[in-house]
């Protein structure tokens, strides 16, 4: 399909994709692992497009977008499409399914039926994995028969499609955040960028090259989640330990709300090793729960008023949680200004790009450096790690 333009942006679930015509939005492209990649599957689909700046129309559907994507109200169904080259039976499925209000899911066979197209479950499938209009067309909305997850076919797979109904149900049922004040840092992002331009010309430049602070804080809701989801992840690549993940949850009913302590300490062994866990995580994880269920583990509102030394203090107590899954923790959920994870490999590295340094700095020589960041250590932090998606010079 042919579009005008296109640009990218950034949502609490990565660096997106928009293209348009003059008719209106012909395609929403999801994050890809890398920037690159995103830009790349959107100009293979739209390849005569041009990037720009979107008309008033799309800049406020872009808009809703990221606020829906935030977990915030937003309105996408008077959105215009460009369906020119949409099949008819697809353009049926995709008006039921903006039909589905966020926090709210509907099975394939229930499309199937209210299109007259009882028993066409599986094209209904069809038609929603070829779904160019991702977000906008909540494809993500729509479960297999039995509440069960379904396929996916963005980045991340399932994985990415339960984090877009976590964050919705967490938007429509009120369950608390880890987001503190108006639901993004606590600190201000532009005094935070200018004290760090004046700590030295080599982190000037940085800045300088990778831009504004985007930094997004991830919903959840509980510690429990945030950290069930954390040992998940240890030693896996993101699209690998979201998979498993997504089977975790798929083990319990409300996938998409995420594990409890009581579900995980009740299940069994067997099917925790089925979902793809090691041995370790599972042991990691029924610790938690134990903890969890006997009160160990400090709630949202508990931790809101604790100090970082505390939070940590409280949390490396849990089988397989050390103290640098901690302190991610305060700085992608919580918002946490000054956490220096001077023993991340991908801080240590980003600073010796940045610095132009042959040799990564010791842990304990980084932690030393980072005084001159206090008190936007998180900040630094974040602007290292996006040294290393920068082109090589």
């Amino acid at each position: 399909m042919s579009a005008h333009g296109f640009t990218l942006f950034d949502t609490a679930i990565g660096r997106c994709g928009i293209a348009w015509s003059d008719r209106g939005i012909v395609g929403v492209q999801l994050p890809e692992t890398r920037e690159r990649e995103t830009l790349g599957r959107l100009l293979k689909h739209y390849p005569d497009a041009t990037q720009g700046t979107p008309p008033p129309a799309i800049q406020h559907a872009l808009d809703n977008i990221i606020a829906l994507l935030a977990g915030e109200s937003a309105d996408l169904s008077v959105a215009a499409l460009d369906m020119r080259h949409v099949p008819p039976f697809h353009r049926r499925v995709y008006d039921v399914a903006r039909a589905i209000a966020p926090g709210e899911t509907i099975s394939y066979g229930e499309i199937a039926r209210q299109i007259g197209a009882a028993g066409s479950a599986r094209a209904v499938g069809q038609a929603l994995g070829r779904n160019p209009f991702a977000i906008v067309v909540p494809c993500h909305r729509v479960l297999a028969a039995g509440g069960k997850m379904g396929g996916f076919s963005a980045n991340g797979g399932i994985g990415t499609k339960l984090r877009m109904l976590s964050i919705e149900s967490a938007q429509v049922n009120g369950h608390d955040t880890m987001f503190e004040g108006d639901g993004t840092f606590g600190f201000d992002p532009v005094v935070a960028v200018a004290h760090l331009r004046e700590s030295s010309a080599f982190m000037a430049g940085l800045i300088d090259a990778v831009g504004p602070l985007r930094m997004r804080l991830k919903r959840t809701p509980s510690i429990f989640v945030a950290l069930a989801e954390a040992i998940v992840y240890q030693q896996l690549t993101g699209k690998a330990a979201a998979t498993i993940y997504a089977r975790v949850c798929a083990l319990f009913p409300r996938a998409h709300e995420g594990p409890t302590p009581e579900k995980i300490w009740r299940v069994s062994p067997e099917k925790l090793r089925a979902a793809g866990l090691s041995n370790a995580k599972l042991l990691a994880l029924k610790d938690l729960a134990r903890k969890s269920l006997d009160g160990d583990i400090p709630t949202l509102s508990q931790v809101h008023g604790m100090e970082d030394e505390a939070i940590i203090e409280r949390l490396v107590k849990v089988r397989g949680i050390g103290r640098w899954t901690v302190e991610m923790l305060l700085i992608s959920r919580l918002g946490r200004s000054d956490m220096p994870p001077a023993a991340d490999y991908g801080v240590r590295k980003g600073y010796a790009l940045a610095f132009r340094k042959r040799n990564l700095p010791a842990p304990k020589a980084l932690a030393k450096l980072g005084v001159q960041w206090k008190p936007y250590r998180s900040a630094a932090s974040w602007y290292f790690w996006r040294a290393l998606e920068l082109p090589k010079k």
